[in-house]
C-alpha cells in the first residue's frame, strides 16, 4: 500500500509497504479520505509524539470502506462505509482502526466529506459538552471559529440550543461563523472579543485553541461558575491570570488531549457522539465545512495550506 512519511527536516513523500493486517479487536478501512489536523504539524515538527503502540506516520481520522476485520470483531462488516478517529496513520491507502473508535459514515455527507468528522466531532463533544457540560440557553465563546474544530463546535452548539459567539481572522471568517449559527462572528484583529461578549452578558463557556494572552480576557469575560477549557496554545503555552477573579466566580479552567485516551474512553465517546451527533448531521443542521482537498500525494501542499492559516473549515487529503 501506498503512505505518508515524514522527517521535520525533509518534505512529506510516498512510500510503498506493506498492507497492514486488523488485530482482534481492530479493523483495516480502505481510506477514501483522511482530515488533515493541526497536530499533524505538530507531530511533524517532533513536539507531539504518538502514543505507545500507534503508527509513527501521520493522520488522525480518516473515511472509508472495511477492508478487513479482527477475529473479535462483531460488529463492523467488509464493505461498510465509515468514518474512524485514529491514534495516527490515516495519511494511507489503508489504515487500522479500533472497532470502538470507528462509526457508520452518517446519511447525507459524501465519503470524503465525512472525513473531516471524527477528530473535530469527538473533540468538540469531549470538550464543549462533556468537560464543559454546556447546557441550552447557555452561552459559549469559540476561539478559531472558522477552523475545522471551531466551525464544528459552532454548529453542534447551536443545534443543542445554545447561544454562541466566535472569534475569526478577518471579515470572511466572521460571515462564515455567523452563517454556520453564531450570534455574532468576532474580527480578533479589529476588535476586542473581551469587550463584546462582555456587554453581551458574558460566557458560560469558553473553547479556546489560542492560549496566552487569552487565558485571562477569558477569565474577565465569564459568568459565575463558567468553564473555560483548553485544547490548544497557538498564542503561547503559558499566561499570567488573575487566581482572585478565578475564584470569585467559581471559573473552572481545564484542558485536554484525545489522542491519548484509551480505547476504552473512545469508544465511550464515540457511542455518545453517535446517538447525540449524528441525528445533527443527518438532518442537516451540522455538516463538515471542507476548505479544499488534496491528493495523497500532495499532502505536503495540503500542510501548507493549513500551516497559511488561509483555511476556512477542514482540509482533506484524498487517498483513492
Amino acid at each position: 500500500m501506498r503512505k505518508i512519511v515524514h522527517g521535520s527536516d525533509q518534505p512529506l513523500h510516498i512510500a510503498v509497504v506493506a498492507r497492514p493486517e486488523p488485530g482482534p479487536h481492530e479493523v483495516l478501512i480502505r481510506v477514501a479520505g483522511a482530515g488533515v489536523n493541526r497536530p499533524d504539524l505538530v507531530q511533524r515538527a517532533g513536539l507531539y509524539p504518538p502514543p505507545p503502540g500507534a503508527p509513527e506516520t501521520l493522520g488522525l481520522e480518516v473515511s472509508g470502506t472495511i477492508e478487513a476485520v479482527g477475529a473479535n470483531v462483531a460488529r463492523w462488516r467488509e464493505g461498510d462505509h465509515v468514518v474512524a478517529l485514529l491514534p495516527g496513520g490515516g495519511y494511507a491507502t489503508f489504515a487500522i482502526a479500533h472497532e470502538g473508535s470507528v462509526l457508520p459514515a452518517p446519511k447525507g455527507v459524501s465519503l470524503v466529506e465525512a472525513a473531516g468528522l471524527p477528530e473535530t466531532v469527538f473533540t468538540v463533544w469531549a470538550n464543549v459538552f462533556e468537560s464543559g457540560a454546556l447546557k441550552p440557553g447557555e452561552t459559549l465563546l469559540v476561539h478559531g471559529g472558522a477552523s475545522g474544530i471551531g466551525t464544528t463546535a459552532i454548529q453542534m452548539a447551536k443545534a443543542f440550543g445554545a447561544r454562541v459567539f466566535a472569534t475569526a481572522g478577518d471579515a470572511e471568517k466572521v460571515a462564515l461563523c455567523e452563517q454556520l449559527g453564531a450570534e455574532r462572528g468576532i474580527n480578533y484583529r479589529a476588535e476586542d472579543f473581551e469587550e463584546i461578549v462582555r456587554e453581551a452578558g458574558g460566557a458560560d463557556v469558553v473553547l479556546d485553541m489560542v492560549g496566552g494572552p487569552y487565558v485571562q480576557k477569558n477569565i474577565n469575560i465569564m459568568k459565575d461558575g463558567g468553564r473555560i477549557i483548553m485544547i490548544a496554545f497557538l498564542k503561547g503555552p503559558t499566561a499570567e491570570v488573575n487566581l482572585m477573579r478565578l475564584m470569585l466566580k467559581r471559573i473552572t479552567l481545564t484542558g485536554s488531549t484525545l489522542r491519548s485516551r484509551s480505547n476504552e474512553e473512545k469508544a465511550r465517546i464515540a457511542a455518545n457522539v453517535h446517538n447525540c451527533v449524528w441525528p445533527w448531521i443527518e438532518a442537516g443542521k451540522v455538516k463538515p465545512i471542507i476548505d479544499s482537498t488534496f491528493p495523497l500525494d500532495q499532502a505536503e501542499q495540503a500542510h501548507e495550506r493549513l500551516q497559511s492559516g488561509a483555511h476556512a473549515g477542514k482540509v482533506i487529503l484524498v487517498a483513492e
